[in-house]
């Protein structure tokens, strides 16, 4: 995958087809004119990461990690790495912090890398990297997968996985849960 014209691609059409009107990502459109290497976590004063909404077939629980350095449930994520599509990226993170078995990218997807949402958001630096507060551009899909299953927490980066009612999601991702509320289940 050629990052660049696949990123403009991405967001050009999450824009069109999916962006609420008061959603303008005018950082990230502003990286991607000057032609800031998005791909790279060094990049300031954003770059882009990847993270799945993994649903229950029914769209009643969300599986999240406690993650070890956030100290919070959130959805897994991560920078973006190497991968045919975003929403490759955003998997493996999922089943590398989670064990999370059978992941099936959900059908509002169709056949296109179209984010379910963007969420350009502040992080905390590293100082001891070298690293100053940033914002991460995070392009999130959405997963289908069964909680019946075992899964295995990625103990160097999360403290726990867990399937959690998917209300969850109103204090961690808002315009998410809104629009899963609004999807038909899948059946």
């Amino acid at each position: 995958m050629e990052f660049m014209p696949s990123l403009i691609e991405a967001v050009d059409r999450y824009r069109r087809e999916v962006a609420g009107s008061r959603e303008h990502l005018s950082l990230l459109r502003w990286q991607i004119e000057q032609d800031h290497a998005l791909e790279r976590r060094e990049t300031f004063p954003g770059h882009v990461t990847t993270s799945a909404f993994v649903l229950s077939p029914d769209h009643a629980r969300v599986l999240l990690i406690d993650h070890v350095v956030i100290g919070r449930w959130l959805q897994p994520g991560g920078h973006w790495e190497e991968a045919e599509h975003f929403h490759r990226s955003a998997a493996r993170e999922a089943v590398e912090e989670t064990g999370v078995q059978d992941l099936k990218l959900h059908p509002w997807h169709g056949d296109a890398d179209v984010p379910f949402a963007i969420d350009s958001h502040d992080v905390p630096g590293k100082p001891a990297r070298g690293e100053p507060d940033h914002v991460h551009h995070d392009l999130q899909y959405l997963f289908l997968a069964d909680p019946a299953l075992p899964l295995v927490a990625q103990v160097e980066e999360v403290h726990a996985a867990a399937w959690k009612p998917v209300e969850e999601l109103a204090g961690i991702a808002p315009r998410a849960l809104a629009r899963i509320a609004m999807l038909p289940v899948p059946g």
